[in-house]
């Protein structure tokens, strides 16, 4: 993980499609690449369910169907392949549900599912920021806010800490609820708290990670859960505790837990207004726990300032979502207007990279004729770009993309068009002959007929250089950078480069790249073992 001040986030501020209005209290799950939405609020609760595609930079309505459920907020949102399980959640002020539904992402069809009781004991009660956890065909409910007034406008809450299973059935419906039995002591009551579940590599027992929360008071106590002995307890760390907060998410990519935002206590700021103003505030603090070594680490504290926007500003009841090992966050609400009584909400879309890209690996070769070639390499999801150079007669040497350190350099740099794909291919580049051949007339007047297909696993709007140099021995080497600008693991691009090495103009959703190569140019292929990839970071 990088070190604090090497934290790179990024807002994503090109986008198309219809954006959902500001929220809170929403929530998000991932389908591949697609960041799904549903629910939240703010001057009434959103009913629709929006769909962002973190490769194509797009918002889209999907249109559902069937028994589409009515809006709600702070409700369990858990993704089980291409399905979705709603539970819960506020659907008007002081009234809240205990109704499921299951979304089939596959064909946006709504079902209501009714899962049998309990054999002993009642099912779940009407809640609110509950916590809903999938793990295996489970789904664990624990906590959460009711309201013990059967008058929506007289709201007499009451915390809850009951925990419930509800055992899913393959691919579509559910059977029923449960109620564990468990040993040790069980956390207080509490609502807006999170959950999360995982397994370490070399120990088969699933624990469920309870933090935070609000109960009168905010919290910071951790909770560990066994789901195979099912039995509580807490676990000790080190490092230092997050504050007290509640309306925060939890993320968990690999062995860590990152937790951001949320509502913290105000402390040690003299503000002209009543005490009860002033309790709390919203808050961009980032922290993880290492859930292996239980060993809490801060990334972004909440004393640190950020005078350059370079981060998403203070923010509660928004939604995380991991997709690889990236982290998304969008809307939440970052205040509370007395005057105005209204939230203030966010609309910002922010991601972060949570850990640098592995090694590439090497190019490989997979064909090569007088005037065609064909190499690939291995995907490398987080990358921020490729450089490939290809170089001919000459041992290959490392060739700066600094167009000031190689002034004999020349290249075009362009913003391709993006198509997405839902596969997760090897990125391939070959060089081919094409009967359909659109002229080009190169640098050095060479003229090249082709019609060249680009795929490239690499995500976001990617911006392609192809770059010539030339020396008095006419060494041809070409340069091929691909950087990404945006989020997502995979595109596809419009490229136009000036080169007499690689004409790339016209792109296709293929998993590769064709050009023809005139036989002025066949030494190109003479020594393609010095081809080489590495990743920019």
């Amino acid at each position: 993980m990088a070190a604090p001040s090497l934290l790179n986030w990024r807002r994503v501020s090109s986008f198309t499609g219809p954006v959902p209005r500001a929220r809170h209290g929403h929530r998000a799950v991932a389908i591949r690449e697609l960041m799904i939405i549903f629910g939240g609020g703010n001057e009434g609760i959103a009913d629709e369910l929006h769909v962002y595609n973190t490769v194509t930079n797009q918002w889209f309505l999907p249109a559902v169907r069937g028994d589409i459920p009515p809006g709600c907020a702070a409700h369990g949102f858990v993704c089980d392949g291409t399905r979705i399980l709603v539970f819960g959640g506020m659907v008007e002020y002081g009234r809240y549900s205990n109704e499921l539904y299951e979304l089939q992402a596959s064909r946006w069809l709504w079902k209501k599912v009714k899962p049998y009781p309990p054999s002993s004991g009642l099912p779940p009660c009407p809640r609110l920021g509950h916590s809903f956890s999938l793990y295996g065909n489970k789904c664990y409910l624990f906590g959460g806010l009711a309201n013990e007034s059967e008058d929506s406008n007289n709201n007499v809450p009451r915390y809850l800490n009951d925990f419930y299973e509800l055992e899913l059935q393959h691919g579509s419906g559910v059977v029923g609820w449960s109620i564990p039995v468990t040993k040790g002591i069980v956390p207080s009551p509490r609502e807006s708290h999170t959950a999360v579940i995982y397994c370490r590599r070399d120990s088969g027992s699933p624990k469920m990670y309870v933090f935070g929360g609000m109960c009168g008071a905010r919290l910071d106590d951790l909770w560990q859960l066994d789901l195979e002995t099912m039995s509580w307890s807490k676990p000790e760390t080190k490092g230092t505790v997050p504050l007290p907060r509640s309306l925060h998410t939890a993320s968990v990519i690999g062995n860590k837990m990152y937790i951001f935002g949320g509502w913290v206590p105000h402390k040690g700021e003299n503000i002209e207004t009543s005490p009860h103003d002033c309790e709390w505030r919203c808050t961009s603090s980032f922290s993880y726990l290492n859930l292996d070594t239980a060993e809490w680490t801060t990334l972004v504290s909440d004393s640190q300032e950020d005078k350059k926007n370079s981060r998403p500003r203070p923010r509660a009841g928004h939604c995380a979502v991991a997709i690889g090992t990236r982290l998304y966050f969008w809307s939440g609400r970052d205040g509370y207007k007395k005057a105005l009584n209204s939230q203030v909400c966010c609309k910002d879309l922010w991601y972060l990279d949570t850990e640098k890209p592995p090694a590439p690996s090497q190019v490989q070769l997979i064909k090569a004729t007088t005037n065609s070639f064909h190499v690939k390499w291995d995907e490398v999801p987080t990358v921020e770009g490729y450089l490939l150079q290809l170089n001919t007669d000459l041992p290959y040497q490392a060739v700066s993309s600094d167009s000031s350190a190689t002034p004999n350099m020349q290249g075009v740099r362009m913003d391709p068009h993006r198509q997405g794909s839902n596969s997760i291919i090897p990125n391939s580049i070959s060089d081919t002959m094409n009967s359909a051949k659109s002229e080009h007339t190169a640098m050095k007047g060479t003229s090249l007929k082709n019609k060249p297909e680009l795929k490239a696993s690499t995500d976001s709007n990617a911006t392609l250089h192809s770059s010539l140099a030339t020396n008095a021995s006419n060494h041809n080497s070409c340069v091929v950078d691909m950087l990404r600008k945006n989020e997502g693991p995979h595109t596809s691009v419009n490229i136009g480069v000036l080169s007499s090495c690689l004409d790339l103009r016209t792109v296709i959703p293929e998993t590769s790249v064709s050009s023809t190569v005139s036989n002025a140019q066949t030494m190109l292929m003479k020594h393609v073992h010095y081809l080489q990839v590495r990743s920019a970071v």
